[in-house]
């Protein structure tokens, strides 16, 4: 089986030729992020990529995690891999310089995290929870818990992890039932378990922080009184070393359909007298606090779906490239021919390779305006970068998500039969990407919050922005008088009335009808997520275009851009219509029937 080739080419392209990069280079402390520097980290990035991470993930898929009387021990050489990560300072990428971070652009961290994905998503978790919960205490813990926790878990040399649900709770967090006691001394005892904590227990590093959710002593109910506590694995001593085991113990991991190597801890803090946790900001405001980390989580978990993605299309164009089976529909000719040149098969791989690019374009789209927000010297760029940022995550969370599952899954209906066989790594990728749409909230809690906060609160003004934009780059393909440009023109302008149709529709009926606009949520995120990555592919095709009218020597190249383009234009944003009449037509259809005759 082949390894994993990061996507560099591609990368390059969304980061240079559609602008990013140049966006976020004009920014203060980016000042030295050219394209020979971008282009460097990413290429050492690939390297470690396909050359450390790939060859572990099928090993580790079979080996598994595995825990031992509260131990848990990951596959043979996840270890050695997570120290050259560490040595190599791909943890401290894109964390801040006062703690040992390198600082580097979100822009740019997310294609590096792209990679990590695409090669071993099992291993990817681990940075990943650990940058959510360094964030979080960055912005609220105290100078205590900052000098105590960042350095070493900026470095990597301490992973984090974030525990949030319970048993009775699931995604209903106002049903936590953790409690956490003062102690009179700054510190207090918690006391609850919870489950579901990716790397919640591992032997990859010396200590692990927990970032726990509980309640204190005459806390309000419901999620107004949660409160946010850092709660380490081993006590650290005021020198920086690590003291006595902390009352926390692992005790079981899930025996899950994929992501093997990665553990996943059901956590029991207390038994033995109480775990002692530190405070995280106030009391009472640790679901506020752990937004942090969930809103920073789900932004990964959707590069997370992209890495898989590519992953699935390489195994499955290599596959279709080599695969002899049957003579060319059409042809004069009986010999037989790579599947390859089968319609329906070509038909899946552009499927797959289209909206893996959309994605990746959107996904920077939206990483680009994450930096805008945090450093952009006026205020009101900031805000309105941020409020972009905000409506544009649950969408990158959602849609690529799903969109992963269903592109493993032609992965798997490209090789055939073998795809349903583990030994060609097809399977792999779909039990890997089946997660992603459940965790850091479930695609229809992203739908929710999308109609809900992020467009029904302020009456559709974030989204019209986008809409606006999305107009200017139409009027673009039309004033290109180009007969392929047009084309994808007319398409995505049909897009573009089918979204604003909708936002409508939710503007207008939420607050009244909340229950039938909600059995549309999950559609509109999908509507929202076609139309917004054709917008960006509508982007590429322009400047492929251009590229190939002054003659450029990557003739092949901006050609692939341009038929990827108007094949989503064609396959895809051609199904927003029928997703704007679900969302406006079929609330009432789901609701009507009554409980007893399902």
């Amino acid at each position: 089986m082949s390894e994993y080739n990061a996507p560099l080419r591609d990368m390059q392209f969304v980061l240079n030729e559609l602008g990013h990069l140049d966006q976020v280079s004009g920014l203060p402390d980016c000042e030295e992020m050219g394209p020979d520097l971008v282009e460097a980290i990413l290429g050492e990035a690939g390297k470690f990529a396909s050359g450390v991470l790939s060859p572990l993930n099928v090993s580790g898929d079979h080996e598994g995690a595995r825990w031992n009387d509260g131990e848990v021990s990951t596959p043979v050489g996840w270890k050695k891999a997570y120290e050259q990560f560490v040595e190599g300072g791909w943890n401290a990428l894109s964390c801040e310089p006062e703690f040992g971070g390198q600082g580097l652009p979100r822009l740019v961290s997310a294609l590096v995290e792209e990679m990590w994905n695409g090669a071993n998503v099992s291993f990817g978790l681990c940075p990943m929870l650990t940058r959510g919960a360094i964030e979080a205490i960055e912005l609220r813990g105290s100078e205590h818990l900052k000098a105590t926790y960042l350095p070493k878990m900026v470095s990597g040399e301490w992973t984090g992890s974030m525990n949030l649900t319970e048993p009775q709770a699931g995604s209903d967090l106002a049903a936590v039932r953790s409690r956490a006691e003062p102690q009179g001394d700054g510190s207090y005892r918690v006391y609850g378990q919870k489950i579901f904590i990716t790397y919640g227990e591992h032997n990859l590093t010396d200590n692990i922080v927990h970032l726990v959710l509980a309640r204190v002593p005459g806390a309000p109910d419901g999620v107004k009184g949660i409160s946010l506590f850092v709660v380490p694995k081993f006590l650290v001593n005021a020198d920086g070393s690590l003291g006595a085991r902390n009352d926390v113990r692992c005790v079981s991991i899930e025996h899950k359909l994929g992501i093997h190597a990665s553990p996943t801890a059901v956590l029991a803090f207390g038994d033995q007298g109480g775990a002692t946790g530190w405070l995280v900001g106030e009391e009472n405001r640790g679901l506020e606090y752990m937004f942090i980390m969930m809103n920073a989580a789900r932004f990964s978990v959707g590069i997370e779906g992209i890495g898989l993605s590519e992953r699935a299309y390489q195994r499955a164009l290599a596959y279709a490239r080599d695969r002899v089976q049957g003579s060319e529909l059409g042809a004069k000719s009986r010999d037989k021919v790579a599947i390859i040149r089968h319609p329906d098969v070509r038909r899946m791989l552009l499927s797959m390779k289209s909206r893996t690019e959309a994605m990746r374009a959107l996904a920077c789209e939206v990483a680009t305006a994450m930096d805008i927000a945090q450093r952009h010297a006026d205020t009101a760029q900031r805000q309105h970068s941020q409020a972009f940022v905000d409506l544009m995550i649950p969408v990158v969370k959602g849609w690529s998500t799903e969109n992963a599952i269903d592109i493993a899954s032609l992965g798997v209906q490209i090789h055939g039969g073998m795809g349903f066989i583990e030994e060609t790594g097809a399977a792999q990728h779909l039990r890997d990407a089946r997660i992603t749409s459940i965790y850091e909230g479930t695609t229809g809690i992203q739908a929710a919050d999308l109609i809900g906060r992020k467009i029904a609160r302020d009456q559709g003004q974030a989204v019209a922005r986008v809409i606006a934009q999305m107009r200017g780059v139409e009027q673009q393909l039309d004033d290109a008088d180009d007969v392929v440009l047009s084309h994808i023109a007319q398409t995505l302008h049909q897009g573009i009335l089918a979204l604003e149709k909708a936002v409508r529709f939710i503007v207008a009926n939420y607050d009244a009808q909340v229950r039938q606009v909600s059995v549309g949520s999950v559609p509109f995120l999908e509507l929202f997520g076609i139309v917004a990555g054709g917008w960006q592919l509508a982007r590429a095709a322009l400047v492929a275009q251009q590229q190939l009218s002054d003659g450029s020597d990557e003739a092949p190249f901006y050609q692939a851009k341009l038929h990827t383009a108007r094949f989503y234009a064609d396959h895809l944003l051609v199904r927003t219509g029928g997703l704007a009449q679900t969302l406006i037509q079929g609330g009432d259809a789901a609701l009507a029937m009554d409980d007893e005759c399902f």
